[in-house]
């Protein structure tokens, strides 16, 4: 086996551990809710969602689980209601 490659390997399970590493500055996930799928984003700090329920509240389920997915890998977190 190519030895570069066993080290890029081993180096990103390194860095896989290490989640300060990495800040998420924009993201766009398809959200199967129960009752539909959503389209969540995340921009520059900012949540949105295609729920009923997040412009008028600036959050929602879909968007707060995914937060809570990505755990610490997001800046300081925001709601926007559009």
């Amino acid at each position: 086996m190519d030895s570069a490659y066993i080290s890029k390997v081993q180096k990103a399970i390194t860095y896989a551990g290490e989640k300060d590493r990495v800040m998420i500055n924009g993201l766009a996930v398809t959200f199967r809710g129960n009752h539909d799928t959503y389209m969540v984003h995340y921009d520059q700090g900012r949540w949105n969602c295609s729920c009923g329920f997040f412009p008028t509240r600036g959050f929602c389920s879909h968007s707060m689980a995914i937060d809570r997915m990505l755990d610490k890998m997001l800046p300081k977190v925001t709601s926007t209601v559009s």
